[in-house]
């Protein structure tokens, strides 16, 4: 399950983990214009863990995902 909020700076979409135990921490996701944030609690720290991607790491992420296993650099083409 999973949910999508649209705020004034950033678009939020939190990541419910359902089905059999054990189950993770629900995970935050929320997207600026500048980079992308993922928080999750760890409830061995008591604290919640946060993790920012540049918007160059969000597209190879993106890439990533339909690639095979390798080594890749990515062309960016020069904005207009």
């Amino acid at each position: 399950m999973f949910t999508i909020e649209h705020e004034f700076d950033a678009t939020v979409v939190t990541l419910v983990d359902e089905g059999e135990a054990p189950l993770q921490e629900d995970l935050t996701i929320s997207a600026f214009s500048e980079c992308v944030t993922l928080e999750q609690f760890n409830p061995r720290t008591d604290q919640m863990q946060k993790i920012t991607l540049s918007m160059a790491q969000i597209h190879d992420l993106a890439a990533a995902l339909d690639l095979p296993e390798g080594v890749y650099r990515l062309r960016r083409e020069a904005a207009d």
